[in-house]
């Protein structure tokens, strides 16, 4: 009995020892069978920073449970934690995903049913009245007798007050709608929005309104003359920490 705590005692001890020390950690990040270059590799705990060769290799000092990012602009953000097997092995495998590209969004609209009548005119008349209706530029129209005339002819002065009506609508979207600061669009461009959802647990409508709050902090500014993926995530985490306690 004796034997076997002091077995279990010194292999805790050995285990406890080896997650003390920092060890070179070699490893190689790829993606659908290509090796990537110019990739960032991050050692969140100790605040150390490489990039990945040519060969897409890199070797980065860590010890056991360290966090480590990959980033790349065209890759979506990969993390891990290090674990005693990959240290002794030393021979890390990183595979990143490429980003999705983003479809703009489709809009179907429902049309109006026409209902066949059996007198061929009436169902003409019926079609004129639909399209008519759907038109913009015919409020206000002028409905004549078929037959060498026009119908439904085009109100001039109707026209023209859609046209001032819509310019108008334009104007006011845009004042709505503010322009994303210099600090949104950089942020977006170093954290992708796996970052936001899945680290910072963000819902996707939340994003614009935290950079903005993000923008006023002072330190915004400092980050947008001198940056890197580091300081920017660092910033972010400590950010959201007061933005979630405001929504309280």
């Amino acid at each position: 009995m004796k034997v076997k705590l002091l077995l279990a005692l010194f292999l805790f001890i050995c285990q406890f020892s080896f997650s003390q020390t920092e060890k070179l950690l070699k490893g190689v990040v790829s993606s659908d069978n290509f090796l990537l270059s110019n990739v960032d590799v991050i050692n969140k705990t100790s605040k150390q920073y490489t990039i990945t060769n040519e060969n897409g290799e890199f070797v980065i000092a860590v010890k056991v449970n360290d966090s480590l990012f990959f980033y790349n602009k065209d890759f979506s953000l990969k993390g891990l934690k290090v674990t005693p097997v990959q240290v002794i092995q030393n021979n890390l495998q990183v595979i990143m995903s490429q980003k999705a590209e983003e479809l703009e969004e489709v809009l179907v609209a429902k049309r109006n049913k026409i209902k066949l009548n059996l007198n061929t005119w009436r169902e003409q008349s019926k079609r004129d009245e639909i399209t008519a209706e759907k038109n913009p530029y015919t409020e206000n129209k002028v409905v004549m007798v078929r037959g060498n005339t026009f119908v439904n002819g085009l109100n001039f002065w109707g026209i023209g007050k859609k046209v001032v009506e819509l310019l108008s609508k334009k104007k006011e979207s845009e004042k709505e709608t503010p322009p994303e600061t210099e600090f949104a669009v950089l942020a977006k461009n170093t954290c992708d929005q796996k970052f936001y959802l899945e680290t910072l647990k963000l819902k996707s409508e939340e994003i614009d309104l935290f950079l903005q709050f993000c923008d006023v902090d002072p330190k915004a500014k400092a980050l947008i003359k001198n940056h890197n993926v580091l300081s920017m995530m660092d910033f972010l985490s400590a950010k959201n920490i007061e933005f979630q306690k405001m929504k309280k």
